[in-house]
């Protein structure tokens, strides 16, 4: 096993903590997340997809949006992956005008 080996290896066990809450991310991890999100954010929006974990929407998401998910839910905490994904539905509910 060579040093690269070792890094390698210490990163691959650090980015596994991030994504299982073990550890807090840091700044440069934080970063590369939320650029998975609006890469993921991205691809929803040009499928007017609003609500990726239901229905139509989830469905679409899986087909369309695959790779762009995988990258999110790989550089993200599973929680924040969960937390944006309804925080995304939340706030297109609370932008949308009332009908009342």
């Amino acid at each position: 096993m060579g040093i690269f080996d070792y890094f390698s290896s210490a990163e691959t066990k650090r980015a596994d903590e991030v994504r299982k809450g073990a550890v807090a991310p840091d700044r440069s991890e934080r970063k590369k997340c939320w650029e998975a999100r609006d890469q993921f954010y991205g691809c929803l929006d040009k499928h007017n997809v609003i609500d990726s974990l239901n229905g139509d929407g989830k469905k679409t998401a899986e087909k369309e949006c695959a790779p762009e998910n995988k990258q999110f839910e790989q550089d993200c905490a599973a929680a924040w992956v969960t937390y944006f994904k309804k925080f995304r539905v939340a706030d297109y509910q609370k932008r949308r005008p009332s009908s009342g």
